[in-house]
């Protein structure tokens, strides 16, 4: 990435070294002010087109960048509420998932799965943001061998008699 595109995307391009998100929305401005009160995002950079849709916007949720965009079905971009759903869900990680998903759901998130302790160490739940992106939230509680991740797995499925899914 040329200095010249790290400025243009307002990304440095040290931050790209990870997968990051680039959510499609109906409505992004939108979305980055429900990121920044409920998911404590911090803008970046926002570039919006002559017609008022965001063309390109970047925010900093904890360490993790995502960038964001309206809608455009002339290049057929479109968001989760457009096509009736996702099959992504973005993997976030804090500090205090309680508070987090606490807030979030104040501020308009839906709660898919509420916060509890999972057998492979993490406290962890789900939920979906007023734009249609669905989020999974942990904290890291204990570290664990996958033989012990494994085992805790299998004493847990018997108890939920449906496979896993």
């Amino acid at each position: 990435m040329t200095q010249v595109q790290e400025k243009a995307s307002g990304i440095r391009g040290d931050d790209l070294q990870a997968i990051t998100p680039h959510l499609v929305c109906a409505g992004a401005a939108n979305a980055i002010e429900f990121y920044k009160r409920a998911f404590g995002a911090v803008e970046k950079m926002r570039l919006t087109g002559a017609d008022g849709k965001l063309l390109h916007g970047a925010i900093k949720i904890g360490n993790a960048s995502v960038m964001l965009v309206d809608e455009c079905p002339d290049w057929r971009s479109f968001g989760p509420t457009s096509l009736k759903g996702t099959p992504v869900t973005i993997h976030l990680y804090v500090a205090d998932v309680d508070a987090f998903v606490e807030r979030a759901v104040k501020e308009g998130a839906i709660l898919h799965m509420p916060v509890s302790d999972m057998f492979w160490g993490d406290r962890y739940g789900i939920i979906e943001d007023p734009f249609g992106h669905r989020w999974s939230i942990a904290t890291h509680q204990r570290d664990m061998s996958a033989e012990e991740i494994e085992q805790a797995m299998k004493s847990m499925m018997p108890a939920r008699g449906d496979g896993g899914c």
